[in-house]
């Protein structure tokens, strides 16, 4: 099926809206590009992207307000990958402001791609691809 079919957006649910949108914004270069309150429900959602939501993929920030606990992540989930210039360059900086690389920048196993990966600020890892 082609029939004009994309990935929209992905979500995750994130405990301090604020310290993600830092980290996303200002440190993945990531450019808010909306956010909305809903008070009856009591969250906010923020859509976060590289590009406008005609053309681009983008990730959806959930804030549920009254949520205290960190989120479980599980074991079904993976990884937010994100295409990166000079990766090595890339993640000095983020080790600069003090973000951690588990996995720092060098090729993959048993194959060639150059990759990294960081957590954002509620353990989600993020995985970086030289492009």
């Amino acid at each position: 099926m082609t029939g004009g079919q994309r990935i929209l957006h992905a979500m995750i649910r994130v405990l301090d809206l604020e310290k993600s949108l830092d980290f996303y914004c200002a440190d993945m270069g990531m450019t808010l590009l909306r956010r909305k309150d809903f008070p009856e429900g009591k969250f906010t959602l923020a859509f976060l992207g590289f590009g406008n939501e005609k053309d681009h993929t983008v990730l959806e920030l959930t804030h549920n307000w009254e949520r205290t606990e960190p989120y479980e992540i599980g074991d079904g989930f993976g990884h937010i990958a994100l295409g990166v210039r000079n990766i090595y360059d890339f993640c000095a900086a983020l080790e600069k402001k003090g973000i951690e690389i588990p996995r720092k920048p060098g090729p993959m196993k048993h194959g060639s791609t150059i990759l990294a990966f960081v957590r954002d600020p509620d353990g989600y890892m993020i995985e970086f691809i030289e492009r």
